[in-house]
């Protein structure tokens, strides 16, 4: 296995989606920003009735579960305690669906996430969510060696 040289193929934008990323970019990381909402009833609104998500340790968690911790412990302001994303990658992958991708820093603590998003009728709603922890100093890509996966 070699490090890949060229990222380019991880904080890619699809063509013409530009303007779809300008909307969707404010609302990350779900759940910590007043774009994406501030009250349980906001969280409700955006998230599938079939949402579902993988947790940093491989648990998945229900809508349900999520709601109810939200609402036991309200989430912290990404903005406010200094919490910063970056290297965004956004595609479409269906009708009005689209698979977001970046890195959040959370003071130190670097996950990899990714946030299916589907446009509907009154707005944006997430569909899945997963984060992944990164190892410290193992940031770098792996492929075959072959050139972009």
């Amino acid at each position: 296995m070699a490090v890949m040289a060229n990222e380019v193929s991880f904080v890619w934008v699809e063509a013409g989606m530009e303007a779809v990323l300008e909307e969707l970019r404010p609302l990350e990381p779900i759940f910590h920003t007043a774009e994406f909402g501030t009250t349980v009833a906001d969280f409700d609104r955006r998230m599938a009735v079939d949402y579902w998500e993988v947790g940093a340790s491989g648990r998945r968690y229900s809508r349900e579960f999520i709601l109810r911790t939200l609402e036991e412990t309200p989430p912290v302001d990404a903005a406010a305690v200094g919490w910063t994303c970056r290297e965004f990658g956004l595609r479409q992958i269906g009708d009005g669906t689209y698979l977001l991708t970046y890195m959040l820093d959370q003071g130190g603590r670097v996950t990899r996430r990714l946030t299916v998003w589907g446009k509907m009728e009154d707005g944006w709603r997430i569909l899945f969510h997963q984060g992944t922890v990164v190892t410290v100093g193992k940031t770098e890509t792996i492929s075959s060696g072959q050139g972009s996966p």
